[in-house]
């Protein structure tokens, strides 16, 4: 296992669409614990492979209930909304208040090709679906608040900086 380097703001691969994984083979293997090593030494919550490089629809995410690879992702289903703060791996030090479904259910393949459902609420709807965009080139900055969600979120949250 390895830490790779996590591609930051202005590198032009965060803009392109990553390819399906068709392989499962050892090096995607190694590919997946190297994004995990990496995911874990940054604290990050979430890695998409194109954060370290590699066009391939592949994320890990670890919300503090342990690790979950999904491997050609789509999400099937979303329920209602949360607006919350967000950042990144590759924009660090800069956040952005997001509107994010608060419920998704994401088909997705694991580690052994099997596909699955897993269902995330919360915190991990959101790093679902931020990770998810990362494979379609989207970055959270794309997908901030409208002007009125986020004079709702600060008068919700007065405590937070304006």
């Amino acid at each position: 296992m390895a830490i790779r380097n996590i591609r930051k703001k202005g590198d032009p691969i965060l803009k392109l669409k990553s390819r399906p994984v068709e392989r499962f083979d050892e090096r995607f293997l190694t590919l997946l614990d190297d994004m995990r090593e990496t995911m874990y030494h940054a604290d990050g919550c979430g890695l998409a492979a194109v954060q370290v490089g590699v066009l391939k629809r592949a994320v890990v995410i670890d919300v503090g209930d342990g690790l979950i690879e999904l491997i050609n992702p789509e999400i099937v289903e979303k329920r209602g909304e949360q607006l919350e703060a967000e950042g990144c791996l590759s924009l660090p030090g800069e956040q952005g208040i997001t509107l994010r479904p608060q419920y998704v259910k994401v088909r997705a393949q694991d580690r052994t090709g099997t596909v699955r459902e897993w269902e995330g609420e919360n915190l991990l709807a959101r790093a679902m679906c931020h990770e998810i965009d990362h494979l379609d080139g989207i970055l959270y900055t794309q997908r901030l608040a409208p002007k009125e969600a986020l004079e709702r979120f600060q008068k919700e949250h007065p405590e937070m900086e304006r």
